[in-house]
């Protein structure tokens, strides 16, 4: 068997592994599928009047915040991610992959798949639901291809973050303690009101510099405007980006730990 067909085995058995468990823990799926849409109708219930400041981009605040959603589902994939790796790693089954011919890149790839996967039901779930409620989409349907492919690529993004956390502690405790610092970087974006519109000055700064702003916007432009170069370059970039330096940074973490075990 040629290497190549060794290393496509290798990944499907992980994925398939990373997907059997997805489906059999609905308590780790429900929340992610759920708390999105709850803290969306509490913004779209308080803030709705935003609508009617000058220069708000449209006149419906469900199409404005829905696309804050996507990413906090994405931030949902650090924690699956983390906690499945961490888990094999206190339960000893690192250890015993370490021993067979398991490939790194085979390992990583399999515990992503089921992230990309459950990412494209959130996306197609969320779009149903914005539809339902009056959100608009400019950006037609070759917009929601755009959007299946950006989302998938934030939560490789962010699962890669929730694999360094894991190779790095080994506990799927100190995963979940780097849940609320995630949040953090959601709330302190532009999720709620455009950069442009931020009377505070600090705040404002905060929203230009953080990488999450990008995100949001990128989707929100596929609902508000159509097709915005701009917003969708800078949004890929660091997508892209994000996904790179993860998947690099735990594939090193990866290794180191598999010459110890």
């Amino acid at each position: 068997m040629s290497e190549s067909s060794t290393l496509a085995v290798q990944v499907t058995a992980m994925a398939g592994r990373s997907v059997t468990r997805l489906l059999r823990q609905p308590a780790a799926i429900v929340p992610s599928l759920i708390f999105p849409i709850f803290l969306l109708a509490v913004n779209v219930g308080g803030l709705d009047s935003a609508t009617d400041l000058p220069g708000f981009p449209t006149d419906s605040y469900i199409t404005f915040a829905l696309a804050f959603t996507f990413i906090q589902s994405a931030i949902f994939s650090t924690m699956r991610a983390g906690e499945g790796l961490a888990q094999d790693i206190e339960n000893g089954f690192f250890n015993r992959l370490v021993l067979t011919p398991m490939r790194p890149s085979a390992l990583m790839a399999g515990q992503l798949v089921g992230l990309v996967l459950l990412g494209q039901l959130q996306a197609l779930l969320y779009l149903a639901i914005g539809f339902a409620a009056g959100a608009d989409f400019e950006a037609g349907i070759g917009g929601i291809a755009v959007l299946v492919v950006l989302v998938s690529i934030i939560s490789v993004g962010f699962g890669g973050i929730g694999l360094v956390m894991a190779l790095r502690s080994g506990s799927g405790e100190a995963v979940q303690g780097m849940f609320p610092l995630m949040f953090v970087l959601l709330f302190f974006s532009s999720m709620a009101l455009p950069r442009n519109l931020i009377e505070t000055d600090w705040f404002r700064t905060i929203t230009d510099i953080n990488p999450v702003s990008y995100l949001i916007e990128a989707i929100r432009s596929l609902m508000i405007t159509g097709w915005d170069p701009h917003a969708l370059i800078a949004g890929f970039a660091v997508a892209i980006a994000l996904a790179v330096g993860t998947i690099a940074a735990s594939a090193m973490l990866l290794r180191r730990r598999m010459m110890r075990s």
